[in-house]
C-alpha cells in the first residue's frame, strides 16, 4: 500500500467514506474514538488486504414486506421473501416438496378372510353375506364346528351327567352355563352382535324358569308359564323400539327364539336324574364322533350308533338298562339337529364356540324329558 490519497476510477470522484474530513474553520481538529490513524490529515491508512470499497446504497424493503417481520435465523422465511440470517449470509430457500398423489380407494379383499364390498353404483350395492359369496364361488355355506367345539360340548355334557347324578341343585350350575352360552350363541348365529338387551332378556328368562322349577318341585308347567311371560315381554320391548319395522320384526323373532331355547334347556332340571345322566352322556359321545373327519352320511350313522351304545352303558350304570340305548339315540338325533343348525349359513369361529357348543345340548333337552318320562 502507498501513502498517496485514493484517486478513484471510472469517473469515481475519489470519495472515501473512511477518510477523515477536515474540520470547519474556527473549530479545532477532533480525534474521534481516539483512533491513532485519525491523526493523518487527509487519508486513512490501510495495514492489510483491502476489498471493493464502492459504496452500495442500502435497499429498503417494501412496506408490505416490513409490516410483519418473522424472527431472524437461518432459513427464516415469510411467504415468498427469504430472510437473510445473521452475519450477512442468506439461508437457502426451502425445498418445495410436491404433495403426494392421493392413493386410489382400495377394495377390501374378497378371499373370505374379511368382508368385501362390491363396486359402487348409483342405486347402491348392498353387501353380500359370506354365505352368498360362498354359493357364488361354488362352495358350501355349511361349515360344521370342529373338534374343539365338540370337545367343549362333550365336557359340558359330562358335567351335566355328573351333576344330575348328585342332585338337582348341583345340576343348576352347569345348566346355567349352558343357558348363557345358548342365549349369546343364537344371536351371534343370526348376525346380531352385540345384542345385549336380547341376550340379557333370554338369559333372565332361563334363570326365571330354573327358579320356578325348583320352587314348584320341578313341575314342567313352570317352563310353559315362563315361556308365555317372556314372549309377552319380548313383544313389549320391540313395540317400544324406534327401529324400522323390518328390523323390529327380525329382532323380535331372534329374541323369542333365543329365549325359547334357553328356557327349554331347563328341561334337564325337570327330567329324572337318571334320564339326564344317560341323555347328556349320549350327546357328548355323539358330538365327538360327529366331529371325526368322515363323510357326512357315515359320520351321522356312526354318531347315532355311538350314542346308542353310550346310552346303553349309562343305562346299565343307572338302572335304566336297555332303555338307555333308546333314550341315548333319541337325544343324539336332537343333538345332531342342533349341530346342523349351528353349522348353517357360513358361521364364524365365534358361532362355533357358542352356538356350536350349546345348541346340541339345548336341543336334546326336550327329548331327554319326554323319553325319560316314558321309559323311567
Amino acid at each position: 500500500m502507498t501513502d498517496q490519497p485514493y484517486q478513484g476510477y471510472d469517473g469515481y470522484d475519489g470519495y472515501d467514506p473512511y477518510r477523515q474530513q477536515p474540520a470547519p474553520q474556527g473549530w479545532p481538529q477532533q480525534q474521534p474514538y481516539d483512533d491513532p490513524q485519525a491523526a493523518q490529515p487527509y487519508t486513512q491508512q490501510w495495514q492489510g488486504q483491502t476489498w471493493e470499497t464502492q459504496v452500495q446504497p442500502p435497499v429498503a424493503p417494501p412496506a408490505e414486506e416490513t409490516a410483519y417481520m418473522p424472527s431472524q435465523g437461518a432459513g427464516a422465511a415469510y411467504g415468498g421473501y427469504q430472510e437473510p440470517g445473521w452475519g450477512g449470509t442468506q439461508a437457502p430457500a426451502p425445498t418445495q416438496t410436491p404433495a403426494p398423489a392421493q392413493a386410489p380407494a382400495q377394495t377390501p379383499p374378497t378371499d373370505g378372510s374379511e368382508p368385501g364390498y362390491g363396486p359402487a353404483t348409483v342405486a347402491g350395492n348392498a353387501r353380500i353375506t359370506d354365505a352368498q359369496r360362498a354359493r357364488l364361488e361354488g362352495r358350501s355355506p355349511i361349515i360344521e364346528p370342529g373338534v374343539q367345539p365338540a370337545g367343549l360340548t362333550a365336557l359340558l355334557g359330562l358335567l351335566l351327567a355328573g351333576a344330575a347324578a348328585i342332585g338337582p341343585y348341583a345340576l343348576v350350575v352347569p345348566l346355567v352355563a349352558l343357558q348363557a352360552v345358548t342365549a349369546a350363541g343364537w344371536f351371534r348365529l343370526n348376525g346380531m352382535w352385540p345384542a345385549r338387551q336380547g341376550i340379557a332378556l333370554a338369559f333372565a328368562g332361563a334363570l326365571t324358569a330354573d327358579v320356578a322349577l325348583l320352587a314348584s318341585g320341578r313341575t314342567p308347567a313352570a317352563i310353559l308359564g315362563t315361556l308365555g311371560v317372556w314372549v309377552l315381554l319380548a313383544l313389549v320391548l320391540q313395540l317400544r323400539s324406534h327401529a324400522d319395522p323390518d328390523e323390529r320384526m327380525y329382532g323380535l323373532m331372534a329374541t323369542m327364539a333365543s329365549a325359547a331355547l334357553a328356557i327349554v334347556a331347563s328341561g334337564y332340571l325337570a327330567s329324572h336324574g337318571d334320564a339326564v345322566t344317560v341323555g347328556a352322556a349320549s350327546v357328548a359321545v355323539a358330538v365327538l364322533v360327529r366331529a371325526l373327519p368322515l363323510p357326512t352320511p357315515a359320520s351321522v350313522a356312526a354318531s347315532l350308533l355311538a350314542a346308542a351304545g353310550a346310552g346303553a352303558l349309562a343305562g346299565a350304570l343307572t338302572g335304566l338298562g336297555s332303555a338307555g340305548a333308546l333314550l341315548g339315540a333319541g337325544a343324539a338325533v336332537c343333538a345332531l339337529i342342533g349341530h346342523r343348525v349351528a353349522s348353517y349359513d357360513y358361521p364364524s369361529r365365534f358361532v362355533h364356540f357358542t352356538a356350536g357348543v350349546a345348541l346340541p345340548l339345548a336341543a336334546a333337552a326336550p327329548a331327554v324329558y319326554l323319553l325319560g318320562r316314558a321309559l323311567v
